[in-house]
């Protein structure tokens, strides 16, 4: 079997953002990954956890902290401008808010070849032409091009979002959590879609979502992150039927089954207590504070993600204990 290729590797990232003259908040700490070529790596937790700023980071959005983004062998936080502009040629992100990211002054032809002429890719009827192309890729009509925004539904717009980021044929997308501002009835159309278009175009995704199903859906690997850092990392079959971190259990728990008697038996582990600032945290586990198996080790000393099982990471120092690996 051929080893797989890998197009980004994360290592140790880190984003800091100053909110006082004594206050850091750690939005992400120290987070390790890596993405092959062709595949979807989702990215899942709780509000606040990190995953939209790992993502940002990721593209170059932000300015990280410490750490790397290795893409296709080069740091792109090393990048000078013009290096940055062939990145961006070959990275894209769809954004989590179909209503703010589209320009409500601008038409759907001007929103989607924006990139097209920074990169000057094509011109005149050509431009009109690949424009009209993308449009019919992503479900709608070529008619719709000298449309503005505010004319179409919150599916429509994600829609035309995503033909915009691949207006410039990347290789690599960022979706920023494209699903969780449409209705329940659209976001299943827009994950289709994405998986589609991945087959088509040889496209590898980074998903970020908090919908674990959808995640589950579209991924092939998924890791877990908890305020700023990844608790767990695993194949999403396997991550799905056997997690092994306390919080991840939990988060699996709460998955709907569609079965009525299932979900009526179902056994959920509830997560007590709110999530704790990601500002100047404490040494030791980030979860120690609301995990019923938290010991003083846990509390004092901050676990290193090491791989449990085959291809299976987990940061808990209990984790072989509670789950008699």
């Amino acid at each position: 079997m051929a080893e797989k290729e890998v197009l980004i590797e994360v290592k140790d990232l880190k984003k800091y953002f100053q909110v006082g003259k004594h206050a850091t908040l750690k939005a992400v700490d120290g987070v390790s990954f890596k993405i092959y070529k062709g595949e979807t790596l989702g990215l899942v937790g709780e509000s606040g956890c990190g995953k939209t700023t790992c993502g940002k980071t990721v593209m170059g959005l932000y300015d990280a902290t410490g750490g790397q983004v290795i893409f296709d062998g080069t740091d792109i936080h090393s990048l000078n401008k013009h290096e940055k502009k062939e990145f961006t040629k070959r990275a894209q992100i769809i954004f989590q808010d179909p209503y703010s990211s589209l320009n409500p002054r601008m038409t759907v032809a001007d929103i989607i070849g924006e990139g097209i002429d920074i990169h000057g890719l094509y011109k005149g009827e050509e431009r009109m032409q690949k424009i009209h192309e993308l449009l019919e890729l992503v479900g709608l009509n070529k008619e719709h091009a000298l449309r503005f925004p505010h004319e179409f539904s919150g599916g429509q717009r994600q829609r035309i979002g995503i033909a915009r980021a691949l207006a410039i044929e990347p290789e690599f997308i960022v979706c920023d959590e494209p699903i969780s501002a449409l209705d329940v009835s659209i976001q299943a159309q827009v994950v289709n879609l994405l998986i589609e278009l991945q087959k088509k175009k040889k496209l590898t995704y980074l998903f970020i979502a908090h919908d674990l199903s959808m995640v589950k859906h579209i991924s092939d690997r998924v890791g877990v992150m908890y305020l700023g850092s990844m608790v767990e990392f695993a194949n999403s079959d396997e991550l799905y039927q056997e997690p092994l971190h306390p919080y991840t259990k939990a988060l699996m728990s709460a998955i709907p089954i569609p079965d009525p008697h299932e979900e009526k038996i179902k056994r959920r582990i509830p997560i007590e207590g709110e999530i704790p600032s990601p500002i100047n945290p404490k040494p030791g586990c980030r979860f120690a504070g609301r995990c019923r198996y938290a010991t003083e080790a846990c509390r004092t000393s901050t676990p290193e993600l090491v791989e449990i099982k085959p291809e299976h990471f987990v940061a808990c120092h209990r984790v072989k204990e509670l789950n008699e690996l």
